[in-house]
């Protein structure tokens, strides 16, 4: 079965073009996966010069349609759609695929290219991301749109696999887009039948159309993923599907035209020489042509840049007339779309006065709710916890209700939930969060350290943060998790000591537009007096000294609940004559960034140091040195009142004392 460019009609020819393209990536490369770009070409196609909204001229236009490839490993297929359409993306970044310093990585990674909506790879990240990214869409336009000016009105279209639909988070994710009615939002599922270890039937044989039906959404099936006219007119019944998500199981052929087609053997890994050219002669391009791209394809492909470059401009006008009639929507959306705070925003946080304790989660949801108003784009929610991580907008409408509402209830979804954050905050115009009880962060890890590789401003609230909790035991009592987390790259830590320092690391969180975790504690805390210092300030070097006597002979470093331990032993050193210094230390992050004199000052070599918090002493090192010491906890907790769960584990007055005075020589 061969064919030749002449006889093409100019559609084949343009998916054939990308399909070969992928090809010569992984080829030139040497690794990759070509198999799913040969199948799924048609798909690609058809979304990118047909349906999507896009301008590769300007990739980050506020109303396009977003695309997410949540089977990562297709990647070569993304990059070549992109250079075929004009986006920023050369043939010779098609060229250096998977080698240093290019844009076009092994997995799409939205830091490297325009056009790569999100980060994808891991499995099933991307389905949730992409229901995050229909969440923002349908909130925005209740928000911002009025009658004759839908200035929000775009859809999301993504691309998954099997992998994708094995993971767990793929049923977190489409369960609650289900929920929600997110009819914008449009799943083309490349149905293969094949993984990487072999045909599907060894380990999955879901029926999928039935499985997306019990979620609420609208499911079709197309038969063959080579006919053009099935694939568009399935696509443009999702797009009249108003009411409910879409899912379309497509039926394609992995590594299409390779003499591997259709099994795992074109999976995840180059074809070779003779295999490619097997593959263009199948197609009838030039065998010893490596990234040919026809002119007439190109011109074709290209087409899609002239029509986004006119649907944008269309937009423009409407956002200009939108403007004149609603000048203060319009500044608000445009503020929140280029990501600035409103101006003093940062007034409207309270401070709260000495003398009654405070548990750090409700001073959290205090800082929150004071926000609302100045900073609307503030939007979440938690994993069926509001009540507990205090993380609910007071008074609110709720989102599953109208969608102009700031209450996300995401339910029992705890990975789902960040990974639908982490899309959020990508689609952009909103500051998402997502909340749970810290050990529940087990379950997060993996969308956190996207958002991390993302460097997307999405906050994630975790309370309940040590053994302090309780009586829930060790199955809810965090022992590992802040040094699981802090030793994420780009991701901020933030474990404040009382009600003053929670609303600092807000301010600090909001201000560094990255991603952050919040570690909250259930406990009641004694308040920092703020009067005579600049907290603000101080805790924006993640690490500041509390309290400082003369010549200090021992330093006494804690974080969140366990600061107060740290304050009250150095009171009972006192009395004997040892001067201690007391360190607060509510980020790792923001005090690796200080100077080397600024972290001396606050740590000086010769002072024995003794660090105290309710978690894994692993790291602590680093700043206790060889002869300081650490109170932590290298076990798990146990179930009992919180305070009598951290007298017995040592986080008394006492025994700090006891530990610093054996330090002071």
């Amino acid at each position: 079965m061969t064919s030749t460019l002449a006889t093409l009609s100019l559609d084949q020819l343009s998916i054939d073009t990308l399909r070969l393209l992928a090809v010569d990536e992984v080829e030139k490369a040497k690794s990759g996966h070509p198999g799913a770009p040969l199948g799924c070409a048609p798909i690609a196609y058809l979304l990118y010069h047909k349906f999507m909204k896009h301008n590769p001229a300007n990739a980050r236009w506020a109303d396009r349609d977003r695309f997410v490839l949540s089977n990562g490993h297709a990647s070569a297929l993304l990059y070549a759609t992109l250079y075929l359409c004009g986006y920023d993306m050369t043939l010779d970044d098609l060229k250096s695929f998977r080698q240093w310093g290019s844009k076009t990585p092994g997995h799409p990674e939205s830091i490297e290219a325009e056009g790569v909506e999100v980060t994808t790879g891991p499995l099933g990240q991307g389905i949730a991301m992409a229901v995050g990214m229909a969440i923002a869409e349908k909130h925005l336009a209740a928000v911002y749109n009025r009658p004759g000016f839908d200035i929000v009105n775009h859809h999301t279209f993504a691309l998954c696999g099997d992998g994708d639909l094995m993971e767990g988070v793929s049923h977190e994710a489409a369960a609650l887009a289900g929920t929600l009615g997110l009819g914008k939002l449009i799943f083309l599922y490349d149905d293969n039948l094949v993984s990487l270890d072999g045909p599907t039937s060894l380990s999955y044989t879901d029926d999928a159309l039935e499985r997306f039906k019990a979620y609420h959404w609208h499911v079709q099936r197309v038969a063959d993923g080579n006919d053009l006219n099935a694939i568009e007119a399935a696509i443009e019944a999702a797009k009249t599907e108003t009411a409910r998500p879409s899912f379309i199981a497509v039926r394609t052929v992995i590594g299409y035209g390779s003499p591997r087609a259709g099994t795992n053997k074109v999976h995840g890994e180059a074809l070779g020489a003779a295999d490619t050219a097997a593959t263009k002669r199948f197609f009838g391009f030039p065998e010893d042509q490596s990234f040919y791209v026809p002119e007439d394809a190109l011109a074709n492909w290209r087409q899609a840049g002239e029509r986004g470059a006119r649907i944008e401009s269309e937009w423009n006008q409407l956002f200009a007339a939108y403007k004149g009639q609603f000048p203060q929507l319009a500044a608000e959306f445009t503020r929140t779309q280029e990501s600035k705070l409103a101006p003093g925003w940062e007034k409207a946080i309270p401070s709260f006065p000495t003398g009654k304790p405070v548990a750090t989660r409700n001073a959290g949801g205090a800082v929150l709710n004071a926000l609302a108003d100045p900073l609307p784009e503030l939007f979440g929610g938690a994993a069926d916890l509001t009540t507990s991580t205090k993380t609910i907008f007071k008074p609110g409408a709720n989102f599953h209700e109208d969608p102009a509402g700031r209450n996300v209830f995401f339910g029992v979804r705890e990975f789902g939930m960040c990974a639908a954050v982490n899309g959020i905050a990508a689609h952009g115009g909103l500051i998402p969060f997502g909340s749970t009880f810290f050990c529940f962060s087990d379950y997060c890890k993996p969308a956190l350290r996207l958002a991390a590789l993302m460097r997307r401003r999405a906050l994630f609230i975790f309370t309940h943060d040590s053994i302090g909790l309780g009586e829930d035991g060790p199955t809810h009592q965090p022992v590992e998790h802040l040094m699981m987390l802090r030793a994420v790259p780009n991701l901020t830590d933030f474990r404040p000591a009382d009600a003053n320092e929670t609303a600092a690391v807000w301010r600090l969180a909001l201000e560094r537009k990255g991603p952050a975790f919040f570690a909250f504690s259930r406990q009641d805390l004694p308040v920092i007096d703020p009067s005579g210092r600049d907290l603000y300030a101080a805790v924006s070097k993640g690490a500041y000294i509390l309290e400082d006597p003369p010549n200090p002979q021992v330093v006494l470093i804690g974080t969140g609940s366990e600061l107060w331990p740290a304050v009250e032993a150095a009171k009972l050193l006192a009395g004997e004559g040892i001067h201690a210094r007391v360190v607060s230390f509510p980020s790792w992050k923001l005090f690796e960034e200080q100077s080397p004199e600024y972290k001396a000052s606050v740590l000086p070599a010769n002072v024995p140091k003794l660090a105290v918090e309710a978690g894994a002493t692993l790291g602590w090192w680093k700043y206790v040195g060889q002869d300081g010491a650490v109170i932590g906890l290298d076990r798990f907790g146990a179930s009992a009142p919180g305070a009598k769960v951290l007298a017995e584990l040592g986080f008394t007055a006492e025994n700090v004392a006891a530990k610093a005075r054996a330090l002071v020589k």
